[in-house]
């Protein structure tokens, strides 16, 4: 309790410290998100088989955004076009809802490839989707589906389920790393047509 000069001096100083308090935070949310993009980008690098770098980019993605199941569909390297294939999966179980190709609108990741933008479940439906162990299973709070761009030409869909809210740092950061995945799935692409045309000549 306070009056006059000191509550005015006793407000400032308040007024400081919650100013701190948030400047600190987001120092630290902007040191996290530099950090991890850094080391997504050194890790990718290099990488030249598609299914082997999804695989680890779930196993790295999913605990550092506190996500527990996740999977990625690619479209496939040749022909058609208009397709998903599933690549990689993280904890999530073989079943008859984790279907091996998807047709671009089809269901909510075939949606987000068509649209080429995120969508993100706050409000997840009881029945839509379960994350389980052996010891047992829940409904995961959010879910987001990510779109992988190369010049506006869609390469994949990361798709992650969480128990808990993804924060605001978590999901610039995962737009910022698809940019990044874009990039790199596009270049192994590209290797991968660039050795089938130099067997195709070597067989002429």
């Amino acid at each position: 309790q306070a009056q006059g000069e000191v509550a005015a001096l006793k407000d400032n100083i308040n007024e400081m410290i919650r100013n701190l308090a948030d400047t600190t935070r987001e120092n630290t949310d902007q040191d996290w998100l530099k950090t991890n993009l850094a080391n997504f980008s050194r890790m990718l690098q290099g990488q030249r088989d598609l299914v082997t770098v999804s695989k680890l980019i779930l196993s790295e993605l999913a605990p550092l955004v506190s996500a527990q199941q996740g999977v990625i569909y690619a479209q496939p390297a040749r022909g058609d076009e208009l397709r998903l294939d599933l690549i990689a999966s993280y904890a999530h179980k073989p079943n008859k809802s984790l279907p091996k190709t998807l047709r671009i609108g089809e269901g909510l990741i075939g949606q987000c490839a068509h649209e080429k933008k995120r969508i993100l479940l706050t409000d997840v439906p009881h029945d839509y989707l379960r994350v389980g162990s052996v010891l047992g299973s829940a409904t995961p709070l959010n879910v987001i589906m990510l779109p992988v761009l190369f010049e506006d030409e869609i390469k994949a869909v990361i798709e992650l389920a969480s128990f808990k809210q993804f924060s605001e740092t978590h999901l610039s950061f995962l737009e910022r790393l698809a940019e990044s995945i874009g990039i790199v799935f596009n270049t192994i692409e590209s290797s991968m047509r660039t050795e089938d045309l130099l067997q195709q000549s070597q067989t002429l």
